[in-house]
């Protein structure tokens, strides 16, 4: 019993933000769980976008998005926050939450995932 769920996308103009929150529950989750995201754009494969150990001090993002974006979380609300600022229209895609063991391809538990479309 674990489950995400994300929100906080829609649409945002090229160079504009935008936060997306994630809430974990369920009795399977632990607060020891590295969270991620990832994203997914038509016609193309899961792409990893950022990660965050269990207590927040490590974080690693893909090339692309660093200095652009920001991952954090706030355990005690057993959440994971994405802040996505100078949006580019190539970053439109399908973001889910997902949370595992460590921060390098144990991701066990995903989300739905939310839409983030950014229009130029």
């Amino acid at each position: 019993q674990v489950q995400l769920v994300e929100s906080g996308g829609g649409l945002v103009q090229a160079g504009g933000s935008l936060r997306l929150s994630c809430a974990a529950s369920g009795r399977a989750f632990s607060v020891a769980y590295a969270m991620g995201w990832f994203r997914q754009a038509p016609g193309k494969g899961r792409e990893f976008v950022a990660a965050i150990n269990w207590n927040g001090i490590t974080t690693r993002y893909v090339d692309s998005v660093k200095g652009r974006f920001a991952i954090s979380r706030d355990n005690a609300k057993i959440s994971v926050y994405l802040q996505m600022n100078s949006l580019k229209p190539e970053d439109t895609a399908v973001y889910t939450c997902a949370a595992g063991p460590n921060l390098y391809g144990n991701f066990l538990y995903w989300g739905q995932g939310t839409q983030v479309t950014v229009s130029s």
